[in-house]
């Protein structure tokens, strides 16, 4: 089984921990509707670029 030889310092463990915070969701205002939406992605009425792709709404 692989152990360590030295103690890892705080410094080194929250350096390699750097990396794992989450990130914020960003935000675009709809064209059509006007609410706030993720980028890429239809919005809940079934729009995507300004015009319509389903017909159902999205469940979430």
């Amino acid at each position: 089984m692989a152990v360590p030889k030295k103690k890892k310092s705080k410094s080194a463990r929250d350096m390699r921990r750097s990396h794992h915070a989450l990130k914020k969701v960003k935000a675009v205002e709809d064209k059509t509707t006007g609410e706030l939406k993720r980028p890429h992605h239809v919005s809940p009425d079934g729009y995507y670029n300004g015009r319509q792709v389903t017909k159902d709404k999205v469940r979430r």
